[in-house]
């Protein structure tokens, strides 16, 4: 029995994609043509591996139990059949694509590029804001690593934690919470501003308030801590934030911040990549710098 090796990253890209047109995409090849692949696998498998139900394609029992085993393999094989050269960061050219909330952009990016641009001077990055709808471009090879505080429920992404910021009231210096004891019912009767990629006049804030007893007033909705800032500089809202992640910002704006007197979980900070990139030997030195980054930046992670 002769079999074409080419069918197994064929089927690795549509198991990964999920869809033809995906699997085209990535393999550079137009949709007929992966189409006629598909149907080669289905053949050789005797399984239908992808079934249409309604506009999406859902893989079948036999290609869910097949996909680690197949990634697994065309990675070997890409592994067997690559030449094993060291690393050399001198000549490295290569544009790195990340995606963190802007507050993680604003901390580690000044000492990032100074990384990269003295290590490694070939090396772009292209530094993405959070997107308001979650996306597959992890996935699909678009985004190299997300930077964020969510683990990943797919099993074909990685991800590390590596540490935790607390969130503070950010506030104007002339604001009236500056002045005498915080509590929490002042800081309940407050004006308040929240940051959400999604425009989510609530957060974990209200949560905690509602566990008291207490309600706030959400006069505004951000899409980025930026934002918040800027108007908590102009007027009397007040708006809860990474500690650490926004001291850049917090400090050139001439803001204060203040302890926020409601017992909040930490908010925890992951970097997540495809398993694609797990043995890629540039990717791996860019989470190593990433890593350096947020690690003197965050609070440990709590285990």
């Amino acid at each position: 029995m002769q079999l074409d090796l080419n069918l197994l990253t064929a089927l690795n890209a549509l198991l990964e994609e999920g869809s033809v047109a995906g699997a085209a995409d990535r393999l550079h090849l137009s949709a007929p043509a992966m189409s006629r692949t598909l149907g080669r696998i289905r053949r050789a498998t005797g399984d239908q591996i992808l079934v249409r139900t309604g506009r999406t394609m859902t893989p079948t029992p036999r290609a869910l139990a097949l996909r680690d085993e197949v990634h697994s393999l065309v990675q070997r094989a890409h592994d067997v059949l690559s030449p094993d050269h060291a690393l050399d960061l001198g000549t490295l050219e290569r544009t790195f694509t990340l995606q963190c909330h802007d507050a993680v952009t604003t901390a580690i990016g000044p000492g990032l590029l100074a990384a990269i641009e003295s290590r490694a001077p070939g090396v772009t990055l292209r530094l993405l804001g959070e997107a308001p709808v979650d996306t597959g471009d992890l996935r699909r090879g678009r985004v190299d690593l997300e930077i964020g505080g969510t683990e990943p429920d797919l099993p074909e992404i990685n991800f590390e934690a590596l540490g935790h910021d607390h969130l503070v009231a950010a506030v104007r210096p002339q604001h009236p919470l500056t002045r005498g004891e915080l509590n929490v019912d002042r800081y309940a009767q407050a004006r308040h501003i929240t940051v959400s990629r999604r425009g989510r006049p609530q957060d974990a804030v209200d949560d905690a308030l509602t566990a008291r007893g207490l309600h706030r007033r959400v006069v505004v909705a951000a899409p980025t801590s930026a934002a918040a800032l800027h108007l908590v500089r102009h007027s009397d809202l007040v708006v809860a934030v990474p500690e650490r992640m926004c001291r850049p910002t917090v400090t050139a704006l001439g803001l204060r911040t203040l302890a926020i007197p409601l017992d909040l979980a930490p908010a925890r900070v992951n970097h997540a990549w495809h398993h694609r990139y797990d043995t890629d030997k540039a990717h791996t030195w860019l989470r190593a710098q990433v890593r350096e980054q947020l690690q003197a930046i965050c609070e440990p992670t709590e285990q």
